[in-house]
């Protein structure tokens, strides 16, 4: 399914990981965390941003951190091919843009 996120730029670098950090935090606040509680569009993009590069994971990212638009597939295998190299904070960084995605696939689903 191809996804579109709606935010006009990337947040930034510090607004990613506060805002990261929060979503985290109030999703292990609670025993079953409604797949609707996750970060912006625009942290999306920034997470995306973060993550770009030359590699396919990384230009897939690139290509949604660019145009706002990408398969959702596509998008989900690429955070889980970043994931296996990253550290363990940007595990969980990339962990909160499979759950950007994961919203979106609901959110669509809800409107059929």
């Amino acid at each position: 399914m191809n996804l579109q996120c709606w935010a006009k730029a990337p947040a930034s670098d510090l607004t990613v990981l506060a805002e990261t950090a929060e979503v985290l935090a109030a999703r292990s606040a609670v025993q079953r965390a409604p797949v609707t509680l996750a970060v912006s569009d625009r942290v999306a993009l920034g997470i995306a941003t973060m993550f770009r590069s030359p590699t396919p994971s990384g230009l897939v990212l690139d290509r949604f951190s660019r145009t706002g638009t990408a398969d959702s597939s596509e998008l989900l295998d690429a955070i889980r091919t970043e994931q296996g190299y990253a550290s363990a904070e940007a595990h969980a960084v990339l962990h909160c843009l499979a759950g950007w995605v994961r919203k979106q696939l609901y959110v669509a689903s809800s409107r059929v």
